[in-house]
């Protein structure tokens, strides 16, 4: 599969207003956190969205930097990935979760770790249904529409400059509660 930004989080408000304050962002990486990862991509693009198992996970999986979202009671209920060439993806809610802001909270907290990382832009393929929500993230959608896993996408691209103060150097970067604004 390719590492498009897949993200059924679009209904709602992609920022932080909406999210329950008992969720967490903490770093993941794929050695000790593979399963609870596969999980959550596994229930939304295998079983919701269809997309073949065999299409899912790739070699970049184990070179990614990854975040998970988490309730107080340590269930992770979102995911989403950042490869060292500043690609995002496999942004993944789980449905019961959706709309309240933890798909953008994933998407904000990967851009910040791109500029800790040093990486002046970021970018991923949008599936088409998700362009408003990346938008409203400071991407800008560039070049044609293409198919990717049979779902029409868009590259999209952010510079990293455009810092969100909500996760960068207010609540540290390990792990932070997603305060309701």
């Amino acid at each position: 599969m390719s590492e498009d930004a897949r993200t059924p989080d679009v209904p709602g408000d992609p920022g932080a207003a909406a999210t329950p304050a008992a969720v967490t962002l903490r770093h993941a990486d794929w050695q000790h956190d593979r399963d609870v990862i596969q999980a959550i991509r596994r229930s939304v693009f295998v079983e919701e969205q269809g997309i073949p198992e065999s299409e899912e996970w790739d070699a970049a999986d184990e070179s990614c930097h990854f975040v998970l979202a988490l309730t107080a009671k340590c269930d992770a209920v979102g995911t989403g990935r950042l490869q060292p060439t500043g690609k995002i993806g496999r942004i993944a809610v789980l449905p019961q979760y959706r709309c309240r802001g933890i798909g953008g909270a994933i998407v904000r907290h990967l851009v910040n770790q791109a500029t800790e990382l040093g990486l002046d832009q970021v970018y991923l393929h949008a599936q088409t249904a998700a362009l408003d929500f990346y938008e409203r993230l400071g991407f800008r959608a560039e070049g044609p529409e293409f198919d990717e896993v049979g779902i029409p996408h868009r590259r999209m691209r952010r510079r990293t400059e455009q810092r969100d103060e909500h996760e960068a150097g207010r609540h540290g970067h390990k792990e932070h509660p997603l305060d309701a604004r």
